[in-house]
């Protein structure tokens, strides 16, 4: 099967092909049943290809497959090459996996579009899929690069998919409690989907100069070239690519200071989030920088710069998600905070930990966009949890998964989220005890503001009876997904089991010929007590975060009104996302329009045009200064003949 790993990108490509052209034509079946079908069958190819790959010895687990050359252009050469390893393959089942099911979701979802913009829409899913394949199966840095553009790309169709919508400013809502709720303006999806693509074209720009300065230093962009030349680079010059790398990485899986696009991301429709946040696009930047280990481990420096970025990251994500009010944006920071602690585990050589919290992530963080879409559905796309409650008895099936997903989110024991997290606290305790702690106070806000969606949402009382009345169990299509994610969710930690458990932890042994080969892992350890001691710990904050948030919602729901009213300014705060938008508003935004309009009215218009213009009314006023000489009398004709004639005479006298 490894010979025929192309047919991985293929499938989904021929999914695109069939529904962009066809669908529209031959039905929503048609589409429906090649647009989930491609990504399950890429699925199991590459079950079927991880199970050979595992069948060769370890130290030959590394297949590559030569499809044609590319690029030859005098000494650069760039075949199109796909690579089958370990890590390449770990990540095709979880892009095509998750993937599977969201398509699944989606038939469901979608039901409401006419058949043109279902085929449209299953088009660039299945687009979304093949781009983000190509990237993880690539073999050297240009085609990965095509790929991370290509879902760049995707993103911003799927994101502004709705783009007929428009802002629309919300009535005001009364809740039971007569008290009245301000609805913030519905999102543009056609400016976020402008929005994620101009921040992200910030970070590509910083991934294609790291691109061009690997080339210009080792002469080649093949993984396996360039990471053997490695050593042998100066170290500034590593340090250089990997920063610029990790720029582009910051865009892709939104960290700061590029992290503002995600959340507006939310205008898409529910299966784009689910997909977006999951299997593709953020995690791209955390598997670029677990691929490019090699560069990291030889310029500690920027290994440090990405944890520090992903810790601070992940603590101000966390922090604005415990006062959002629409449901999907908490979770959308949540994915942000999520991904910080990716680059904390990458950062600090554990990339082992990135790539199993990066797939545990893919099943509860898919569990719960489709969830928080299975709400929409049933409340007419009501979104706003402050007119939500009491749906665990409308909507039980949904709730039980939401609660699921809630629980591997914050990190409550033996869920897959506790054992991948604490892995990661681990090797940032054995990094630095201030990373740790950091993490941990990430790890509390994430267990509080979890709660507190799924409390206020789901527990309690109705706080809009008509909105209750209407809502309703979604259909079996959409809640099939629902319930294998949450059996992921729950059994998805015996993957990667802490080593004090004293047994195999399959997610580190399988990954090992990647990360093992050039012997550069770093390997520090820890007493098996200390190891108890921050695994009782881990468990110890979750469990803190989930009795906080059901004191707050549940049992004294008078607090959380009280703590803002006493706390505004540091509410204030968080509610207007730490100002960051407003800044890159005023200082970007703002100050560029401006420098356009004076461009514009000034250079443009006053210069270039004044040139152009005045140059051509010259030649209009000396073309008409000269049709007076040419009125049609004979005599003037001659006589400008005359002084012609003279003129030349007295030249050639006289020179």
């Amino acid at each position: 099967m490894l010979d025929s790993i192309w047919l991985v990108i293929a499938l989904p490509v021929a999914g695109v092909l069939l529904n962009g052209l066809l669908g529209r034509h031959l039905g929503r079946a048609f589409v429906s049943v090649v647009g989930v079908g491609v990504v399950g069958a890429a699925f199991a190819l590459g079950a079927w290809a991880m199970t050979d790959l595992a069948a060769l010895p370890e130290a030959q687990r590394t297949f590559t497959l030569p499809l044609w050359d590319w690029i030859t252009v005098g000494n650069l050469q760039v075949p199109l090459t796909l690579r089958a390893d370990a890590l390449s393959l770990w990540m095709v089942l979880v892009v095509s996996g998750v993937g599977f099911l969201i398509h699944l979701y989606s038939v469901g979802y979608m039901q409401h579009e006419d058949a043109r913009m279902f085929a449209r829409f299953f088009a660039y899913l299945n687009l979304f899929v093949a781009s983000m394949l190509l990237l993880v199966l690539a073999d050297n840095y240009l085609l990965l690069y095509v790929g991370w553009e290509l879902v760049g790309a995707c993103s911003y169709l799927l994101i502004g998919f709705w783009f007929h919508k428009r802002d629309e400013a919300q009535a005001p809502v009364t809740l039971m409690d007569g008290t009245q709720v301000t609805l913030p303006p519905n999102l543009n999806p056609a400016d976020s989907g402008k929005k994620a693509f101009i921040v992200n074209r910030i970070g590509d720009f910083g991934f294609a100069l790291g691109v061009f300065l690997i080339w210009s230093t080792f002469g080649t962009l093949n993984f396996d070239a360039v990471f053997a030349a490695a050593p042998q680079a100066p170290a500034t010059v590593l340090s250089a690519i990997t920063l610029l790398l990790f720029m582009g990485a910051v865009g892709k899986s939104a960290q700061l200071p590029l992290a503002v696009w995600l959340p507006d991301a939310m205008a898409g429709p529910t299966p784009v989030s689910a997909l977006i946040h999951a299997a593709t696009m953020v995690t791209a930047g955390v598997y670029m920088v677990a691929r490019s280990h090699v560069l990291y481990e030889l310029a500690p420096g920027s290994a440090l710069v990405v944890a520090l970025v992903g810790g601070v990251t992940a603590l101000y994500a966390a922090a604005i998600a415990l006062v959002q009010v629409d449901l999907k944006r908490i979770l959308a920071y949540s994915t942000i905070s999520q991904l910080g602690y990716m680059f904390v585990a990458v950062g600090v050589g554990a990339y082992a930990a990135g790539l199993f919290h990066l797939t545990t992530h893919a099943f509860f963080k898919a569990l719960l966009f489709l969830a928080a879409g299975s709400v929409m559905h049933a409340l007419h796309d009501v979104i706003d949890i402050r007119r939500m409650g009491g749906l665990w008895r409308k909507m039980p099936l949904t709730g039980l998964t939401f609660l699921v997903g809630a629980l591997a989110l914050a990190g409550f024991p033996l869920t897959s989220g506790f054992f991948s997290k604490d892995e990661i606290l681990l090797k940032a305790f054995q990094f630095s005890p201030g990373l740790w702690v950091l993490g941990l106070a990430t790890a509390l806000l994430t267990a509080f503001y979890t709660f507190r969606a799924l409390f206020v949402a789901f527990a309690g009382q109705p706080r809009d009876w008509p909105l209750y009345e209407k809502a309703h169990e979604s259909p079996g299509i959409m809640t099939l997904p629902l319930v294998v994610l949450a059996m992921a969710a729950l059994l998805g930690g015996l993957l990667g089991l802490p080593a004090v458990l004293g047994v195999p932890n399959w997610t580190a042994d399988w990954l090992a010929p990647v990360f093992d080969t050039h012997g550069l892992e770093a390997k520090h350890g820890v007493s098996a007590a200390t190891e108890w001691l921050l695994l009782g710990v881990s468990a110890a904050v979750a469990l803190a975060g989930i009795a906080l948030a059901y004191w707050f919602y549940v049992s004294r729901v008078d607090i959380p009104a009280r703590l803002a009213v006493a706390l505004r300014p540091a509410f204030v705060f968080l509610a207007n996302k730490c100002y960051l938008d407003d800044l890159y508003d005023a200082v970007l935004v703002r100050s560029g329009r401006q420098l356009a309009q004076l461009l514009a009215q000034g250079l443009d218009k006053a210069a270039i045009d004044g040139i152009i213009d005045g140059t051509a009314r010259l030649l209009a006023r000396g073309g008409a200064w000269l049709t007076q000489f040419e009125d049609g009398h004979i005599p003037h004709y001659a006589l400008g003949m005359f002084v012609g004639a003279l003129l030349l005479v007295v030249y050639l006298v006289v020179r």
